[in-house]
């Protein structure tokens, strides 16, 4: 289904969880015990509902994103539901690390293949400072154990920040050619009202690209797949792996968007940097049919903003799905 922009809507991410077990300080830097009661959380079949629905009007991605979507009881069965959609092309799912190196078998088994994995930092200090936990070394060997599992693709996502780790940048762009990962340098953005955000810490995309190339050489342009987000793709020459570069700041996407969230409680957000939100929760536990959510879907894609505002949202980001 299109919008009224003309772009074809194919991508639901689904924020599964508020929990998280890191305190980035870009994301939730207080920490926060004031979480979702477990009755206000949509359970695996209120999830599968609306992924069901989703799809009949052209949705053929879903992620599975949180606060940090590992630590969902049972998550690896709700893949399993969702892969029963004969419509869905393509399942994700976007973590933090920390629990992949007990969890990778397992989504493995259940025939996930794309991850994603957030990771600013490849120095145990660092990681400390920024996510608040000590855990570098076991998001490491995280890693290492998907890439023994045969897990492909494997997306690093970096948020580059002034003055914190901008100094990284050729070390994580090095990684594409020692290992097969996929490296996304995405710019500094507000995420959600707990935040610090400032526009002096955003290091630009083009900023990014001209330090790689300034050591590794000139990035060979990589055509993107149809489902594809909007990274805009290179390869340093002889390297396992591409390098994304995501500009929601200097270079917005917003004319390509082709994505909704689903926040953890159910409600249907239509833009990351937009308060709008449509309740589906409501919906479902008031014994609405398949129709009724496809209708509410629909005008949600309808009613979805031209493009952001750039703004800091009322939520913070654990609650949105990122």
């Amino acid at each position: 289904m299109q919008d009224l922009y003309g772009r074809e809507i194919t991508y639901l991410r689904l924020s599964i969880t508020d929990r998280c077990n890191l305190r980035c300080k870009y994301c939730n830097p207080e920490g926060s015990s004031n979480w979702l009661p477990h009755d206000e959380i949509l359970s695996f079949e209120e999830l599968v509902s609306i992924c069901r629905a989703a799809s009949m009007i052209g949705i053929k991605k879903i992620r599975l994103t949180g606060g940090e979507p590992l630590l969902r009881p049972d998550f690896v069965k709700l893949i399993n539901l969702i892969s029963e959609i004969n419509t869905i092309e393509k399942i994700c799912i976007t973590t933090n690390g920390v629990l992949l190196e007990d969890f990778a078998y397992e989504i493995r088994k259940s025939g996930l293949r794309h991850i994603n994995i957030s990771l600013d930092t490849l120095k145990r200090d660092k990681f400390n400072y920024i996510t608040g936990m000590d855990l570098f070394n076991k998001v490491w060997n995280g890693i290492q154990k998907v890439i023994s599992e045969g897990f492909k693709p494997i997306k690093i996502n970096t948020v580059i920040m002034s003055g914190i780790n901008d100094d990284e940048i050729l070390d994580i762009a090095g990684l594409t050619l020692d290992y097969p990962l996929n490296v996304r340098f995405i710019e500094y953005m507000p995420l959600g009202c707990r935040s610090k955000w400032d526009l002096d810490t955003v290091v630009s995309s083009q900023k990014i690209k001209e330090i790689v190339e300034n050591t590794y050489g000139e990035l060979t342009p990589v055509e993107n797949s149809r489902l594809s987000g909007p990274a805009i793709l290179y390869r340093i020459k002889n390297a396992k792996a591409d390098i994304g570069f995501i500009a929601p700041i200097t270079r917005h996407f917003c004319n390509i968007c082709n994505r909704l969230r689903l926040t953890p409680e159910g409600r249907l957000r239509l833009c990351l940097f937009s308060d709008e939100e449509i309740d589906l929760k409501s919906i479902l536990r008031s014994g609405g049919t398949q129709e009724d959510l496809r209708n509410a879907i629909e005008k949600g894609i309808i009613i979805k903003p031209a493009r952001h505002a750039l703004q800091q949202t009322k939520r913070h980001m654990s609650g949105i799905g990122g």
